[in-house]
């Protein structure tokens, strides 16, 4: 059983599914259930809010991704 993550996921597990099924792969309960996409996510919004506080602003931005 996949541990409970540390922040809500932050993706719609539905959309998830439809966008790996339209490319031609099917998708493993691990990966909708478990905490890999979601702390990747949180990664990528993590380094962009760094970026948006090193350039003295509160708004994270496109160009801050």
């Amino acid at each position: 059983m996949a541990k409970k993550a540390a922040v809500d996921a932050l993706f719609v597990k539905s959309k998830v599914r439809e966008y790996i099924k339209s490319k031609g792969c099917n998708t493993s309960g691990d990966l909708i259930d478990g905490n890999a996409l979601n702390d990747a996510i949180v990664k990528v919004l993590d380094n962009a809010i760094g970026r948006a506080k090193a350039n003295g602003r509160k708004t994270v931005q496109e160009k801050d991704l």
